[in-house]
């Protein structure tokens, strides 16, 4: 894309802003927080960061400068991508590399409506040139019918009904229902409306649930909740230094002017603002209400320091502007949420009032969540959703390390200090999610189906395995044992990098619609970036995702008997009739393994098209994909499936067939492997 002259001059600014901080694992933590320390997991010498592919440290001005350049090269831009007549682009967000290369994300709109899932991530050199698209979906955008059918009242009553299921009390929507274009889940472009209910759920969090409602059947296409659940005498990390205004307020001037309110068990509005007659702040018990604020404000001060002096990102936005706190929501509300619509964090007091929520992950977890809705934006729900969640646990894992705090040092644990069960175990655990009871270890067709924080297990697995390596290890104090999902081990790169690594795929290769197939590609690239094509980085980051399910080993490696079919099959479009690859099976004794590995590589755009099966000698059928992935391109996957009761020996078959017109595609290989 061309390049302005004043774009140009920004970046190089920016360069030069940055060029005091290539050094790469070591941060220079904030005096006004009492906070110093590098991360506390091995440092591996793998091999050295290429320092221009790290984050430029922007300061808001110069990031206000090359959005104001992108906007005005708007026009053209949509004209060198080739978009429509109707469509048009808007500057969401600009972030930069050390190097000069911007990455620019747009919404789009159709005709003047909003269009739901059309974001787009535009790279360019610092001379100028494009160097990546990436779409959140593929579909062309063109020929939408825009006359609707269905009354906006229908709309409404269909997403107030679906709010009043997760317990709100609202009878009409918060917003009108607005018109727009849908592109998430569907293959084709769709005149919708987007109606957003408030009121509470259940357990008394807010509730903003968006409904997207196809605006001639009347059918849902969609939905998702925009409520995330997830000196200072603190109750959970002892004394510490707080910034706070002159007049002694919970105002730290010196991180966007943040500020910490007492709600005082309220649960609207921003409450009071903690203020006081001295600079001292909580006796470290939660019967003293200054003590929430005081771990509130602490936390968000070294998440505020964590993205700023790592990532060179000055706030959630990157504007320099600070999100604000509140504590003591509700009477012994047993949770913390963040909300974009008012960009702040909130937090309950657990049970009994005993346990507030207001840890440094907890912190940390919540703000992240605003940090992703102004990134890729990752959709709160399906496997996009769990991702968003994930991102806040390894983030949050991150400050906690970053900060090196003695009272609550780092580690793979999330909720640990809050007691949140009431037995003294954390919420979650990153070496092996299972063991909460709930999440999951690995990636399955169908993960998308289930609560966000559970579908997060995958990704949290990933960045301990690419952090910390598998098996028995103790870190901090804290023992871990973690196993991988096909059986071979993994050898972590340390901490330091893996966020460097997860960030740069969050901030320039992810979009609103980013699946865990999509997230393996993301991450490999960014780890390309960073440390260079086949870099042992690049490497470690396929072995973890290997390790969780998500694509294959390095060089196809796995263990055990394998037998494959490499011929090509084509697969007919839509209304076509399902075709198979077989592979036949001899020499193994009794049945099949609990644990038999399917590798399937198709290659096909929009994967979304596409139910593929396993089909066992006897005819019994075990599905592996139905129709996820949406515009995604491609399934290079291995499957786990417990075929225990299947005669081993025999012809096995991959079925795939094209349910939904306009794409094709080939089965290019298909095998299995008996351990």
């Amino acid at each position: 894309m061309r390049s302005t002259p004043s774009r140009r001059a920004t970046a190089t600014g920016a360069l030069v802003a940055a060029a005091a901080m290539i050094a790469v694992g070591v941060q220079a933590g904030s005096a006004s927080a009492g906070v110093t320390g590098t991360t506390a997991a091995p440092a591996s010498a793998l091999g050295k960061v290429n320092p221009g592919k790290l984050p430029a440290d922007l300061s808001p001005a110069q990031r206000t400068a090359l959005i104001k350049a992108a906007d005005a090269d708007k026009a053209e831009t949509a004209k060198e991508l080739g978009l429509g007549s109707q469509e048009q682009l808007v500057v969401r967000d600009v972030v930069q590399d050390r190097d000069g290369t911007t990455h620019t994300r747009y919404e789009r709109t159709y005709a003047g409506l909003p269009v739901l899932g059309g974001d787009l991530i535009v790279a360019e050199s610092k001379a100028g040139a494009t160097t990546g698209v990436a779409k959140s979906s593929r579909a062309e955008l063109k020929n939408v019918d825009l006359s609707a059918t269905v009354a906006p009242a229908a709309a409404e009553k269909q997403a107030v009904g679906l709010a009043a299921a997760e317990g709100s009390k609202a009878t009409k929507s918060e917003r009108a229902p607005r018109k727009v274009v849908w592109m998430g889940q569907s293959g084709s472009p769709v005149l919708a409306y987007e109606t957003v209910v408030g009121g509470l759920q259940h357990d008394g969090t807010p509730n903003e649930l968006h409904v997207v409602t196809d605006a001639k059947s009347g059918a849902k296409l969609y939905e998702w909740q925009a409520v995330h659940t997830g000196t200072g005498n603190t109750q959970y990390s002892g004394q510490v230094t707080l910034g706070t205004a002159p007049s002694y307020t919970l105002t730290d001037t010196t991180r966007g002017n943040h500020k910490t309110y007492n709600l005082n068990r309220g649960t609207s509005g921003t409450g009071t603002l903690f203020s006081g007659s001295d600079d001292v702040w909580g006796d470290g018990t939660p019967s003293n209400l200054e003590t929430a604020g005081a771990d509130a404000h602490y936390g968000a001060a070294l998440t505020w320091d964590y993205y700023k002096n790592v990532h060179g990102r000055s706030g959630i936005r990157g504007d320099g502007v600070g999100a604000y706190s509140r504590v003591h929501y509700g009477n012994a509300y047993v949770n913390a949420f963040w909300q974009d619509s008012c960009f702040c964090m909130t937090y309950g007091d657990g049970a009994a009032n005993a346990k507030p929520l207001t840890s440094i992950d907890v912190a940390a977890h919540e703000m992240t969540h605003g940090l992703t809705s102004v990134t890729a934006k990752l959709v709160y729900s399906g496997e996009s959703g769990g991702l968003n969640e994930a991102t806040s646990d390894i983030f949050a894992a991150a400050v906690e390390f970053y900060a090196n705090n003695p009272n609550d040092k780092g580690d793979y644990l999330v909720g640990e200090k809050i007691d949140i069960r009431g037995n003294g175990t954390p919420l979650r655990y990153m070496d092996k999610p299972s063991k909460d009871g709930s999440s999951k270890d690995a990636w399955y067709s169908g993960i998308g189906s289930i609560d966000v924080h559970y579908s997060s297990g995958p990704a949290n697995h990933f960045f301990y395995l690419l952090s910390e390596g598998s098996g028995v290890k103790t870190v901090n104090g804290v023992t871990y044992d973690s196993p991988t999902s096909d059986g071979l081990p993994v050898t972590g790169i340390g901490i330091d990098k893996a966020r460097m690594i997860w960030f740069k795929a969050l901030t320039t290769k992810w979009t609103s619609s980013t699946n865990y197939a999509g997230a393996r590609t993301g991450t490999v690239a960014a780890a390309e970036e960073l440390y260079g094509a086949g870099s042992p980085e690049a490497l470690a980051v396929q072995h973890a995702w290997a390790g969780v399910n998500v694509g294959t080993r390095p060089g196809g490696t796995t263990p055990g008997k394998v037998f494959e079919n490499t011929a090509d099959v084509t697969i007919p479009d839509s209304p076509g009739a399902a075709v198979t690859s077989t592979v036949n099976v001899t020499g193994i004794t009794g049945n099949a393994p609990s644990n038999l590995s399917v590798g399937v590589d198709i290659v096909h755009t929009y994967i979304g098209d596409l139910v593929v099966d396993l089909v066992a000698p006897d005819g019994s059928v075990y599905n592996l994909h139905n129709r996820s992935g949406g515009s995604a391109d491609n399934i290079a996957q291995t499957y786990t499936v417990n075929a225990s009761s299947e005669v081993a020996n025999g012809a096995w078959k991959l079925r795939v067939q094209d349910k939904a017109g306009a794409d094709t595609g080939y089965i290019n290989g298909f095998k299995l492997t008996f351990p």
